[in-house]
């Protein structure tokens, strides 16, 4: 069975995209910053803060002795804020980097040499349709987020000769616990803005991440907005 390691598995996109990935028939390494809420024999799950070198090097070093290969990442793990610019403290916009930035770049870093040694792989990062919008009231949740897609640019160009690819997908509004912070409205405005009839599902985002960690997949270095037009 392939192994796939995914970031963020307590609830939300995470959880939804591990559950998919188990009825495919693949195996998952799951982990957050909590306890596991997925039960399944093919599932195995750590505590971990993504932002913590240490600690993350060692959790993939150990995913590899015991698994013996990775076959995907899914770097789902991140966190949002809405303030406006001039009120944002910068502990804040040093969160935002640390959990949705370094994080990622942590765990492709280490990934990506296992995916190295066994010259195949596929990596797929989380971003958000703010990027393009350039939303306001989240300057600090887009730049990182921003941050995100310019690594996975470089990395994809980077790894592609070890045949290592790696993408990008950036839900719209979808009904996960970092949105149900947000006023009704603000969403609302937010579908209209993109001409949305409705929130993005989980079928809707995961279907596409699906899609490019699938071996047969040519796709490297793109970064997929889903609900608007095309690619960016």
């Amino acid at each position: 069975m392939p192994l796939a390691l995914v970031t963020g598995t307590s609830r939300g996109i995470g959880k939804a995209l591990a559950l998919r990935l188990l009825d495919a028939g693949w195996t998952v390494e799951g982990c957050s910053r909590g306890e596991a809420s997925v039960t399944h024999p093919a599932y195995a799950h750590a505590r971990l803060d993504v932002a913590d070198e240490a600690a993350v090097v060692a959790h993939v070093a150990d995913v590899a002795r015991r698994r013996g290969r990775i076959d995907a990442l899914v770097n789902n793990a991140g966190a949002a804020a809405m303030n406006a610019f001039l009120l944002t403290p910068g502990s804040v916009a040093e969160s935002m980097m640390r959990v949705n930035y370094l994080g990622t770049f942590l765990l492709t870093r280490e990934v990506a040499k296992v995916m190295v040694r066994q010259r195949a792989g596929s990596i797929v990062n989380l971003t958000t349709v703010a990027v393009p919008l350039d939303l306001e009231g989240e300057a600090a949740y887009v730049a990182s987020k921003a941050a995100v897609e310019a690594l996975t640019r470089v990395v994809a160009k980077e790894l592609a000769p070890h045949g290592i690819r790696v993408n990008a997908v950036g839900p719209g509004p979808v009904d996960t616990a970092l949105t149900r912070t947000v006023p009704r409205d603000k969403l609302a405005a937010l579908r209209a803005r993109m001409g949305l009839a409705r929130d993005l599902s989980m079928d809707d985002v995961v279907e596409p991440i699906l899609g490019l960690l699938d071996p047969a997949s040519p796709v490297t270095g793109r970064i997929l907005h889903l609900g608007l037009d095309g690619t960016r």
